[in-house]
């Protein structure tokens, strides 16, 4: 039996400033640009005959790999679903579905220039990767009454629904994965040192907070130091081997920089200092960084998912797997299965706001928020056993359940306990 947890509040690059990518050609978005003056006028991007998403994403920099899976995933399923005429909405008329995804750099500032160039062209904003860079224009997007919707962030900010009504978190929250790993090591009954090193803003203070949070009164359970870094910084040497002085047999690492966990790695095995390893979902790639980064060489990796992993040998003949493989193949550029699980997850994001567009009876922003917070246990293509989508429930993300994972050398096992 799997073990789930929920939370309880998460291709190809073209130029460095901007890419876009459009799956379908398009004809006359202006005729569905009447604006929402008049009750039940259409909202901008969206026409009898085609709906436009707007995505602004790392394409460039340390985090192009996750981003550009932002913009493959949904690109390949709304790719597929076009080739297939289309998706039908709710009030009758059918409709291909069109990207427009522009780099960011995870630049804040050019994610807030991204989404100015792009709300008065789209219909809603989503999949994008990022906490800062998605932070950079919640407001805006809040006073234009643009949906910002299903990104790839676990900041609980863009779950809180009595702050606003027009954004929608996808991923579950840090707090969630980082309680999930820290009730799997309080339950071990075996004493255990923990170091943490933790990404110095938002995004790590949550992992950790959900961390400490499981473990607080666990009286097997120790945390004898706790540095952190800037998302900045080009090296964590130092923090690793003042870590690795600590005599901590397990390191809690909250790090969102793909480059740095490897390096991470690399030098905790300089160091021979060998302890299990907790990483969070977004930069725990077995082909991207666990094998350069040597990972082989630790007890134990644990991280955490929702997602079936394409380069699973259980998953090799999974029906949706194969789908989502040869879409991908087809419409996302990607020749091999990806390296990171963000192609997985916004290939669920095209699945989730396939089921609100069936359900949109007005081709308003308002009744697309109305539709999409209507659903309930709806088991997307690619998701593991145990976990859904559910949007009806304040301050969740659509995904709030996870299955502790470890790897295998290649991919990741389900576990039911730490060891």
């Amino acid at each position: 039996m799997n073990r789930h947890f929920r939370s309880r509040r998460a291709v190809g690059i073209a130029a460095a400033s901007a890419l876009a990518l459009t799956l379908t050609a398009c004809g006359g978005n202006d005729a569905g640009r009447g604006g929402d003056a008049a009750e039940g006028a259409p909202s901008p991007g969206i026409t009898d005959d085609s709906v436009t998403l707007g995505i602004t994403t790392p394409l460039s920099g340390a985090t192009a790999g996750p981003g550009t899976c932002t913009v493959a995933g949904i690109q390949a399923y709304f790719g597929a679903k076009n080739a297939e005429g289309g998706v039908e909405f709710g009030d009758g008329q059918t409709r291909t579905v069109e990207i427009e995804a522009l780099d960011d750099g995870y630049d804040p500032q050019q994610a807030a220039a991204n989404y100015d160039q792009l709300k008065n062209d789209v219909f809603a904003m989503t999949a994008g990767l990022g906490t800062p860079t998605n932070r950079a224009w919640r407001d805006a997007a809040i006073a234009d009454e643009v949906p910002q919707v299903l990104i790839m962030t676990g900041d609980p900010l863009f779950s809180d629904t009595e702050q606003s009504p027009w954004q929608l978190g996808f991923v579950p929250i840090y707090q969630n994965e980082g309680e999930a790993f820290g009730e799997l090591l309080a339950e071990s009954g075996e004493e255990h040192k923990v170091a943490i090193l933790s990404q110095n803003d938002d995004y790590g203070e949550g992992y950790v907070e959900g961390f400490k949070s499981a473990v607080e009164g666990a009286d097997n359970i120790e945390i004898v130091e706790e540095l952190t870094y800037e998302a900045t910084d080009t090296s964590v040497d130092a923090q690793i081997t003042e870590l690795a002085n600590s005599g901590a047999d397990v390191f809690f690492n909250a790090m969102s920089i793909t480059p740095l966990v490897i390096s991470a790695l690399q030098k905790a095995q300089q160091l021979n200092w060998l302890p299990s390893w907790f990483l969070p979902s977004n930069t725990s790639s077995p082909g991207a960084i666990l094998q350069p980064g040597g990972a082989e060489a630790f007890p134990g990796i644990y991280s955490v998912s929702f997602a079936k992993a394409p380069q699973s040998p259980a998953f090799a003949e999974d029906e949706d797997v194969q789908a989502y493989l040869a879409a991908l193949k087809e419409y996302g550029d990607y020749q091999d299965p990806p390296a990171f699980p963000h192609c997985q997850w916004s290939w669920m994001v095209g699945a989730t706001l396939d089921q609100a567009f069936q359900e949109m009876t007005e081709p308003t922003r308002e009744n697309f928020m109305e539709a999409l917070r209507s659903i309930e246990g709806y088991q997307a293509p690619l998701m593991l056993e145990g976990t859904s989508v559910t949007t009806t429930e304040d301050n969740q993300p659509a995904v709030s359940t996870v299955n502790v994972q470890k790897y295998n050398g290649q991919g990741y096992d389900t576990v039911e306990s730490f060891g």
